[in-house]
């Protein structure tokens, strides 16, 4: 049986670069399913794997709703039950000096970041507050396994935290408070979080893998290099396709 992966973008640039590094493009493509809702998978078959790639929207309610959608169809569908792993990707912006542009970010976690409150005393998560959740880890075996094929392709990477933002962080005190308060991330995008709770609401582990077009902090959008981000998933996808999920 062929394993099954959803993976999840905000925007079509992210998407035809998942599809490019997967190896089907042009005439020989994949096939494309149309969901509830406007949506639409493309359907890659990659060895033992079936790829799933969907645009889902900017930002984490449009890309939950979309998820959710997918993997609703998917438990209706398919007579196997749907999906054995979703993938959140992207690009992003790199926290400094833990994720340089160019390079790739695999979560070990995906965060919420700014799902709580303010307070004269501080943030507050939900979890502080008492209600809900925000943030959903990744399984060491998983990211394991990930790191290990990015660094035998040669890619540079890091494994961390990635965090899901509403608002892209845009000044130097906003970069160092979120710092501050995740250690060790490694990487903001808009959607991870989003893409999770979809998952988590059907049983489904969870990844997020993000190329670094820019620093997180003072928006300069002379440095930015979305090309070289878009390239570097690419470049991960044509090694990752077939290592996501642990083989029977």
């Amino acid at each position: 049986m062929a394993h099954r992966i959803l993976i999840v973008t905000a925007v079509a640039a992210e998407a035809d670069s998942v599809s490019a590094g997967l190896g089907l493009s042009g005439l020989d493509g994949p096939e494309h399913l149309p969901l509830p809702g406007g949506f639409a998978l493309r359907r890659h078959t990659v060895g033992a794997v079936r790829a799933d790639v969907l645009t889902g929207g900017v930002g984490p309610a449009a890309v939950a709703a979309a998820t959710g959608t997918a993997l609703a169809c998917a438990a209706i569908r398919d007579a196997d039950g749907g999906y054995d792993l979703v993938v959140s990707a992207g690009i992003a912006g790199g926290f400094q000096p833990v994720a340089p542009v160019g390079t790739l970010v695999v979560s070990d976690s995906v965060v919420a970041a700014d799902l709580g409150a303010r307070t004269p005393d501080g943030y507050l998560t939900v979890e502080e507050l008492g209600f809900g959740r925000s943030a959903h880890p990744v399984a060491e075996a998983l990211t394991d396994r990930l790191s290990a094929a990015l660094g035998a392709g040669g890619l540079a990477h890091t494994v961390g935290p990635v965090l899901t933002v509403s608002t892209v962080t845009g000044t130097a005190g906003r970069a160092a408070e979120l710092a501050g308060r995740h250690p060790g991330a490694a990487a903001e995008a808009m959607e991870g979080f989003g893409v999770a709770e979809a998952a988590a609401a059907y049983g489904v582990p969870v990844v997020e893998i993000r190329a670094v077009s820019n620093a997180v902090g003072p928006r300069d959008r002379a440095a930015w290099r979305i090309g070289e981000a878009l390239d570097a998933l690419r470049r991960a996808f044509a090694l990752l396709s077939t290592v996501f999920v642990e083989p029977s």
